[in-house]
């Protein structure tokens, strides 16, 4: 029975995998590549461009604890399959806009649909499944998920050779109606059966590290920390590809791009062969350490190809890690219960800052230059790294299960 039971949770992780990665290279990765399309077809400024996906970002921050709240509720699973329909809907719409007006609501709308289907959704799948066992399941989870950038940067940039940018997202909501959905379905499928038939093993709880008393505090610093990084990454996600083309790296630019998705899965890797001895405090600054100092090297070596090569790898390995970070360290800190919750309230905040970073970062590189916009950004990077230090000295114990 127990080599059955794995059997499953292999074809979940699987089955997650999967989606996750259609669902953050159809609805994330591949915006900065077609960006510059859409604002020669739609008449704006690509600014304009990266301005409406930031209000985008903000709208889908404060949707995520209504979304959290729902996956408590209705289940992860759930929430996973009607999010990949509406995915499919908004960006057949967004490929469809007539004007400016409906594509701004398209992008908006594809953003809540993207908090359905995308990790904070994947993850409370996972805890809703077993939480004992989260934390590993959620490591392999991103180990797969991390190819989305390396397969949707070079699909998207070859297939603007042939098809214009609606006709691109159109492909894509094919895919998240035609494969994502009908895997979260049966997903949601089983386990309703498993339920209804009495199936179903009793789950063990994950008691947090963080005493009650002191979850409000640890709350608002462990949101303002991944808010910090989660802004700092998207700045530099957002504009990757087309920024180190600014810097005069030419045509290598999408080559060295499609590294950050093989670092990312190189350091969940990592973690999981040699990690486990880690808490997930720890990561979370290891991640923050990795991120920033791959900022600051591309701000040091400017067009050098090996320079480049490093931002790009420690960039990967630190979101690699914070991927992780995402899933497994508020279940250390605040436990199973309401799991769904904490996570979109944290999501909130991370979303709702990040959502000015497209294009906050790009008018800082049009007045101040690249260099020193990297440089700022490695700064507010090191403000949220020092939060996951402050975090990591106030755990004294690691979470216990009770049965």
């Amino acid at each position: 029975m127990r080599d059955a039971r794995n059997a499953i949770s292999l074809a979940t992780i699987s089955a997650l995998g999967l989606t996750q990665i259609i669902g953050y290279g159809t609805l994330y990765y591949s915006f900065s590549i077609l960006a510059p399309g859409m604002a020669k077809d739609l008449g704006i400024t690509l600014e304009q461009v990266f301005g409406v996906f930031s209000v985008s970002l903000f709208v889908g921050g404060l949707s995520a604890p209504v979304i959290g709240g729902q996956m408590d509720r209705a289940g992860a699973a759930t929430v996973l399959t009607v999010g990949s329909v509406l995915s499919a809907i908004t960006l057949a719409l967004c490929a469809w806009s007539p004007s400016v007006a409906v594509f701004a609501l398209a992008i908006v709308l594809m953003e809540i649909s993207s908090g359905m289907v995308q990790y904070q959704a994947a993850f409370a799948a996972l805890v809703e499944s077993d939480p004992k066992t989260a934390s590993r399941s959620i490591t392999y989870l991103t180990l797969v998920g991390g190819f989305a950038s390396t397969i949707f940067w070079p699909i998207s940039s070859a297939l603007m050779e042939y098809l214009s940018w609606r006709e691109i997202y159109l492909a894509f909501a094919a895919l998240n109606l035609l494969v994502c959905m009908p895997l979260h379905f049966w997903m949601m499928r089983k386990g309703k059966a498993a339920n209804g038939s009495g199936t179903t093993r009793e789950r063990e709880r994950v008691i947090g590290a963080i005493p009650p008393e002191a979850r409000r505090g640890a709350m608002i610093v462990v949101s303002g920390a991944f808010a910090i990084l989660g802004f700092t990454l998207t700045s530099i996600l957002a504009h990757m590809v087309p920024m180190l083309g600014n810097l005069g790296l030419g045509t290598a630019a999408v080559v060295i791009g499609s590294l950050f998705g093989p670092a990312q899965v190189l350091s969940r890797l990592i973690n999981m062969l040699f990690g486990t001895r880690l808490s997930p405090p720890v990561l979370a600054v290891i991640s923050a350490a990795l991120m920033v100092a791959g900022i600051v090297i591309l701000g040091l070596s400017g067009s050098w190809l090996p320079g480049a090569v490093a931002f790009a790898i420690c960039l990967g390995l630190g979101s690699g890690i914070n991927s992780i970070a995402q899933g497994s360290l508020p279940l250390f800190l605040f436990g199973s219960d309401g799991y769904g919750a904490i996570t979109g309230k944290m999501a909130a905040a991370r979303l709702a800052m990040g959502a000015a970073a497209p294009f906050v970062f790009a008018m800082a590189m049009e007045q101040f230059g690249i260099g020193l916009s990297l440089f700022g950004t490695a700064a507010l990077g090191m403000v949220g790294m020092a939060a996951f230090v402050s975090v990591s000295m106030a755990t004294r114990q690691n979470p216990v299960t009770v049965g």
